[in-house]
């Protein structure tokens, strides 16, 4: 089957979840399939292109345009019945690519991530299509938990034009994906009727994370993800206002690491911290750490960051909305804690505890090998396309 792949991000190297998921995603393809690769892409992108070939039969790249919430053309979204960061973010030069691949030659199905991709259905409608991973959690999150009626009136409007949009949009996808159940739950909200969702978790290759071997170094704490990514920003703002100085007090030599791109963006004054930007591995960095700390307080999905160090054997510290989506126990494949006198109580105790840091480790090690490697995801993703294209 000749599969169309369009990507909101460039995959590579995989250095967050979104990345990592399409990554994954084209790998388990080209084992079946022929993929061509259309996605959006900055310049220090291009260098990344030959690690995809060995996946993809064509790469091609359209220049990403940022959102800019404050610029003119963003503000007159206001007016708009689309939601302000779709109509914020479109490239004509997207739509003018994808007619012309799909004008060179034939595909029986085209996949879009996302809605940065997704939007672009017209350019595709009459083919097969699915619209891979529909992420709602952060939308409505922002809107139930708005800390005023100013900020509920505005966050409202935004849930309900994403809602309108998304029925709209989904009339051109044969079905679509979501990362988890808490997802499924808000698509049938959103789009009631709508009957074509699959879950496809968000998963690891455990096999790519088993020739790390690193030791763990006492008193070592660690944070991934990008602060573009806003949860994350939140997440390490929390950590360091509320929690941070509560672990330092009974710990007075811990050190916390945060990886990622920290996008300029300021963090609460502390000790003993170290911002690394962004790196191409970060494999070693979280196998050395003595826990991965999760203080994550809004978002969707499932967290990458957290099947990541299950599957380097780094237990993980981190909250209950970090910890949904996640077949995952309490006191049993990690600690969870909402506020922080228990999350700063949790990191202690998993600091001055080995048996127990082992004990998690192995239990957690033990779920993602079970139920998020893609190497038994594929075949299942694999399967429902396949019911999607009987005839491929």
């Amino acid at each position: 089957m000749r599969i169309l792949f369009v990507s909101t991000w460039f995959p590579y190297p995989p250095s967050n979840g979104s990345k990592l998921r399409v990554f994954n995603l084209l790998q388990g393809l080209a084992a079946r399939h022929q993929v061509t690769l259309v996605t959006f892409a900055q310049a220090q992108d291009h260098a990344g292109v030959a690690a995809l070939r060995p996946f993809c039969r064509e790469v091609h790249l359209v220049p990403w345009k940022p959102y800019q919430p404050a610029s003119f053309g963003a503000r007159l979204g206001f007016l708009r019945l689309m939601p302000r960061s779709l109509a914020g973010t479109y490239v004509p030069e997207m739509a003018h690519c994808l007619r012309r691949v799909l004008s060179a030659e034939d595909h029986d199905l085209v996949i879009a991530s996302q809605f940065g991709a997704a939007r672009y259905s017209a350019c595709f409608r009459g083919y097969p299509a699915v619209f891979e991973e529909v992420e709602l959690g952060v939308l409505y999150q922002q809107y139930v938990g708005a800390p005023s009626i100013r900020y509920r009136l505005r966050n409202g409007l935004t849930w309900w034009k994403h809602r309108r949009y998304l029925k709209r949009v989904l009339s051109d996808y044969a079905a679509c994906t979501v990362a988890s159940e808490q997802e499924r739950r808000l698509m049938a909200q959103a789009v009631p009727g709508y009957r074509s969702v699959e879950l496809v978790p968000n998963c690891v290759n455990v096999a790519d994370y088993a020739a790390v071997r690193e030791t763990p170094e006492p008193n070592s704490l660690i944070f991934t993800g990008s602060f573009r990514y806003f949860a994350n920003h939140e997440a390490m703002t929390w950590f360091l206002d509320q929690v941070y100085s509560q672990i330092q007090a009974s710990i007075p030599e811990v050190r916390l690491t945060i990886t990622g791109d920290h996008a300029d963006l300021p963090l609460p004054p502390a000790t003993n911290v170290t911002l690394t930007g962004l790196i191409d591995d970060v494999r070693p960095r979280v196998g050395r750490a003595w826990c991965s700390v999760v203080p994550i307080q809004s978002g969707g999905g499932t967290r990458l960051k957290i099947l990541e160090a299950m599957a380097l054997g780094t237990p993980v510290v981190t909250t209950s909305k970090g910890a949904e989506g996640l077949d995952a126990e309490h006191d049993r494949h990690l600690l969870i804690a909402d506020s922080p006198q228990a999350f700063a109580e949790a990191v202690v105790r998993l600091l001055c505890t080995p048996e127990l840091r082992q004990r998690l480790a192995a239990a957690a090690y033990a779920l993602v090998s079970e139920r998020y490697d893609w190497g038994a995801m594929m075949p299942r993703f694999l399967g429902f396309l396949d019911r999607l294209i009987p005839t491929a």
